[in-house]
């Protein structure tokens, strides 16, 4: 999973990353300080993949990795190359989620690109932009297919019928339709990547005095913009716990009203705009975590672990974390009869923990 970090200069993405990853890199006080994207694989905590360890003892624990990337902030006109627009524009249509930032923290050191703090404004702007970049890519596709297509090429027609939706859409400014895009359009889209069709969260950036504020802002965007998923975060406050010892921290996070590590909350929120589960293998002294899309079957999913158990797959023996580890193990589940024989139809659910059986 690759999340996009997105929003305009100086409104702390580069501090949510860090936040995120605990890399650190360049945070100043001026535009365009972000040149080169920013980088980084964490692991997904999970506290599932931990207590199986605990039993099996493994000398290694390789969790599920997801890679955030800070690109430069957007200024207006970006959509016609202005600042670094169409340089980062195509590396976030490689992104699986968009990761947006609105400053609320009011700081007189900080410059803001427009002068004032208005998330509300600050999102539109963005908003806009992509959705302008979108509407001339599909353009220039479209005319491209209007020329090519033949009537009795079916996907041709398919991906015409679509991008003339989403350009209709764009042109209103609608973005409820975008938010219900049909499933059918968007497969027939297929890699273009279109910004606007991507899952997005919005990340207020605010400072140690609002917490706990019940702003209106978050209410004025979520009626404007209905499929948009909202987080608080103090990026700054979250970068600073880093450096606390683990009980320090813990009660500092109490202290806040903080209850998870703001990683830890916006991959969760990723996961479940993306419709990830995960199951767990457990293999000589590795035990391991995996991503997969909700409805994955378990041949497909003995392909994310390597293509040769997907073409070979005979079966799966199966059994649910909690069944694995209140019986103590993978034997013990057997004994129980809580390890059950599956096929290659068998749909994978959250928490499974799986042995592949397959020939060569």
């Amino acid at each position: 999973m690759r999340v996009g970090i997105i929003g305009l200069t100086n409104i702390g993405k580069s501090t949510l990353f860090r936040a995120l990853t605990r890399i650190k890199v360049g945070i100043n006080n001026f535009p365009f300080c972000t040149i080169d994207p920013n980088i980084g694989a964490v692991p997904v905590p999970d506290d599932r993949l931990e207590a199986i360890a605990g039993i099996t003892k493994p000398q290694k624990k390789i969790h599920a990795n997801v890679e955030f990337v800070d690109v430069a902030g957007l200024v207006r006109g970006a959509n016609k190359g202005e600042g670094l627009g169409n340089q980062l524009l195509g590396k976030l249509r490689e992104m699986d989620v968009l990761l947006h930032v609105l400053r609320l923290f009011p700081d007189p050191e900080v410059i803001h690109v427009e002068e004032t703090i208005d998330p509300i404004r600050d999102f539109e702007l963005v908003w806009t932009e992509i959705a302008l970049s979108d509407l001339e890519i599909a353009k220039r596709r479209l005319a491209v297919l209007e020329k090519t297509a033949k009537r009795s090429d079916t996907v041709g027609q398919n991906e015409i019928a679509a991008l003339k939706t989403l350009m209709d859409a764009l042109k209103r400014g609608d973005s409820a339709s975008l938010a219900h895009f049909p499933s059918h359009h968007c497969q027939s889209l297929g890699g273009i990547g279109f910004l606007t069709l991507k899952p997005m969260v919005v990340v207020f950036n605010i400072g140690e005095k609002q917490m706990g504020e019940n702003v209106l802002v978050q209410k004025t965007l979520v009626d404007r913009f209905p499929a948009v998923r909202t987080s608080w975060i103090p990026a700054r406050i979250e970068c600073e716990l880093w450096d606390l010892d683990e009980p320090d921290r813990l009660a500092y996070r109490h202290e806040l009203g903080l209850q998870d590590s703001a990683m830890k909350l916006l991959v969760q929120i990723c996961y479940q705009l993306l419709n990830l589960i995960t199951f767990f293998t457990i293999k000589s002294d590795v035990v391991r975590a995996w991503s997969i899309s909700s409805g994955t079957n378990a041949q497909k999913a003995a392909g994310k672990i390597h293509t040769d158990m997907e073409r070979g797959f005979i079966r799966a023996e199966i059994v649910s974390v909690p069944h694995f580890l209140e019986a103590g193990g993978w034997a013990q589940s057997r004994e129980r009869g809580w390890l059950l024989v599956e096929g290659r139809d068998y749909v994978m659910r959250d928490g499974d923990m799986m042995l592949v059986k397959y020939q060569t």
